[in-house]
């Protein structure tokens, strides 16, 4: 039954495709129940974020398609139409893919560390929900030292650059005195916090915070020195921004074209810079259209995350080496795991030959035979039930010439040995008694 990674990010898709396939944490329950619930998927797990939308499953043989499928009908589109976006990872190339984006070296800022997190409450998210069985569960949870070893080893997370640092880096090209700016921040999650701290660090001129729970954005904005708005508001303080950046989860957007024309009159036009980090996104497309604004989505930011991924190429390297041995450790798991279910399954069938055997004899009893006729019956009906199967195919074996298969069952059989095995171990403390002769 094979492990598949399967998904589309920053590199493959472009953003108005990844925010059909966004995920929202409001439907996450759902998706997952939706998804162990497709034809041969055995355990899966989501992860969504603003550059990424992954599954994670262990399926039946033959099932490969059906995530796939899935996560077509999810965002309301043809396979057809999401098959090119696709990357499809496999078995050590699934765990690899795992690894690399839990430790940052798949992130667009290379060895950010927001994205662990998130790693990690899409594992909560399928233990919570029922979806997640022994071979996910243990790839998560070895997911999580792999990604904590990388960046106590190496310099992956040294000096982390995340995507709102680059978004006010990108910002400070535009309005090269941040101190006279007024800056309005629509959300009040990580993403948001992180470009209030780095706009506090530059002294922006005003910070305003709109969120939907105000109670959020007052928290937000009294720790660095802002002013908090409900976001019904938004409009009316909009026309004061000469900054916005914007990364909630709404699923629809909270800037439309309409308002932006409003502000832009209200302020004779003065440029206003917009910086939309949501996926799906917060602010409609058609306002590029617009004169005097200049509107940036998160698929802009390459060209400021280039000059932070020239810098780590050595320690994403080292990172890498950890990675590959890591993923050889949980193949290693994975194939013995699979050579357990065949033991187990082993067992089980010759404890039932057994027992239908011994209820055999237990008749015999019964219906007046001797013990020693029982005991015969026992030995001789067991000894050929047990060894039906394994002389059947060793005969075929013997006649196809395939001699790799004898040799292992000399090997397993240990055929070339005269000892007898005991009836009964013997246990050492206590010795089997010496029988006296008269």
């Amino acid at each position: 039954m094979p492990l598949l990674a399967l998904g589309l990010n920053h590199q493959t898709a472009p953003v108005a495709l990844r925010e059909k396939l966004a995920i929202a944490p409001g439907v996450l329950a759902d998706a997952l129940r939706e998804l162990a619930a497709q034809p041969g998927v055995v355990e899966a797990a989501l992860l969504s974020t603003c550059n990424r939308t992954e599954i994670y499953c262990h399926v039946e043989a033959g099932a490969e398609r059906m995530p796939e499928h899935w996560l077509a009908q999810f965002g309301q589109l043809r396979p057809d139409q999401l098959g090119a976006y696709l990357y499809r990872h496999r078995d050590d190339a699934a765990a690899r893919h795992l690894f690399r984006v839990a430790t940052g070296l798949d992130s667009m800022v290379l060895g950010e560390p927001q994205i662990l997190g998130q790693v990690k409450e899409a594992w909560q998210a399928a233990r919570q929900h029922g979806v997640l069985k022994t071979p996910l569960d243990r790839l998560f949870q070895q997911t999580f030292a792999v990604a904590k070893r990388a960046r106590t080893d190496t310099r992956i997370g040294a000096h982390p650059v995340s995507v709102a640092f680059a978004a006010v880096r990108l910002a400070q090209r535009v309005f090269s005195a941040l101190d006279q700016a007024t800056v309005l921040l629509i959300g009040a999650g990580d993403t948001i916090e992180l470009a209030a701290r780095h706009l506090a660090d530059h002294r922006v001129k005003r910070l305003l915070v709109a969120n939907r729970t105000l109670e959020h954005a007052q928290t937000l904005a009294s720790r660095f020195g802002g002013i908090a708005l409900p976001l019904d508001e938004l409009e009316r303080h909009l026309p004061d921004a000469d900054i916005v950046l914007s990364a909630t989860a709404s699923r629809d957007p909270i800037l439309r074209r309409d308002m932006m024309k409003n502000a832009l009159r209200q302020r004779r036009h003065r440029p206003m810079f917009l910086l939309d980090l949501a996926v799906p996104r917060d602010i409609e497309p058609s306002i590029a259209e617009l004169d005097d604004v200049f509107l940036y989505s998160v698929d802009d930011l390459e060209q400021v995350i280039d000059e932070n991924r020239r810098s780590r190429r050595e320690a994403a390297d080292q990172a890498e080496a950890i990675i590959a041995l890591q993923v050889e450790h949980y193949m290693a798991w994975w194939r013995a795991s699979g050579e357990q279910d065949t033991l187990r399954r082993l067992r089980q069938r010759s404890e039932s030959t057994r027992d239908a055997v011994l209820a055999r004899a237990s008749d015999l009893l019964t219906q007046g035979k001797t013990p020693q006729q029982a005991l015969e019956y026992l030995a001789h009906t067991l000894t050929n039930k047990l060894l039906h199967a394994p002389s059947a195919n060793l005969r075929q074996a013997a006649m196809q010439g395939d001699r790799d298969l004898m040799q292992a069952a000399a090997r397993l059989f240990d055929t070339d040995s005269d000892a007898l095995p005991d009836a009964e171990p013997h246990d050492a403390q206590h010795p089997p008694q010496t029988r006296r002769t008269g």
